[in-house]
């Protein structure tokens, strides 16, 4: 279909934009908006060719998750400057407007997308390969991923977990002059290494050895 191709082509040239925005930004606040924009739009491209799966999983995650995340991070990163700036009419902020065009952009792609939902099964049927219907997305990323892919799946699930190793043993830090508690000796000890008694004269204290 023609107007699909127009319309994915336009996706793609956001996705493009927005990505290269990101990176030259001088502002961190529409870095992050252009980031969200740019999650989006890839996602309406996922969902235009089918693969539905591929792009709720990013909105739900990078969009829902991991933007909102660094948006909400860079926001506190002055909050004594930022306090109660933006709606003030003496000061301007050059972030609502930034916000309100990406919100705008990805409005109008959502209503795109969701409008072409209903030309789903010709836009299936004009790819060159040919599409099992009775598969789910699900389906056949897990069956590509675990069987053709299994080994690079592994590799990639070592790398991550040295990779959080790593981070921790770098921003690990022994701080000194802090009494620690054992629970091992705790829960090991013996009565007679707890209890010690004495006896005790009479008219006459006890020496305690701390």
């Amino acid at each position: 279909m023609i107007i699909h191709s127009i319309f994915f082509f336009i996706f793609s040239f956001i996705a493009i934009v927005s990505a290269i925005m990101v990176t030259a930004s001088k502002n961190t606040v529409h870095s992050v908006f252009f980031l969200i924009l740019d999650f989006i739009s890839i996602s309406c491209l996922f969902i235009m060719i089918g693969a539905e799966f591929l792009g709720m999983m990013m909105l739900i995650v990078y969009v829902g998750a991991v933007a909102v995340l660094f948006l909400f991070v860079v926001m506190m990163l002055n909050v004594s400057q930022q306090k109660n700036q933006w709606f003030a009419s003496t000061i301007s902020s050059a972030h609502i407007p930034m916000g309100l065009l990406i919100s705008v952009i990805i409005f109008f792609e959502i209503i795109i997308v969701i409008a072409g939902w209903k030309y789903k099964p010709e836009i299936l049927n004009s790819f060159p390969n040919s599409i099992d219907s009775e598969i789910t997305n699900t389906h056949s990323i897990g069956y590509v991923l675990y069987t053709d892919y299994i080994h690079v799946f592994q590799i990639s699930g070592i790398i991550l977990l040295t990779a959080m190793i790593g981070a921790i043993v770098l921003t690990f830090r022994q701080r000194t002059g802090l009494k620690r508690q054992s629970y091992f000796k705790q829960i090991t000890r013996e009565r007679n290494e707890s209890v010690e008694l004495k006896d005790v004269e009479s008219k006459k204290g006890v020496k305690i050895d701390v």
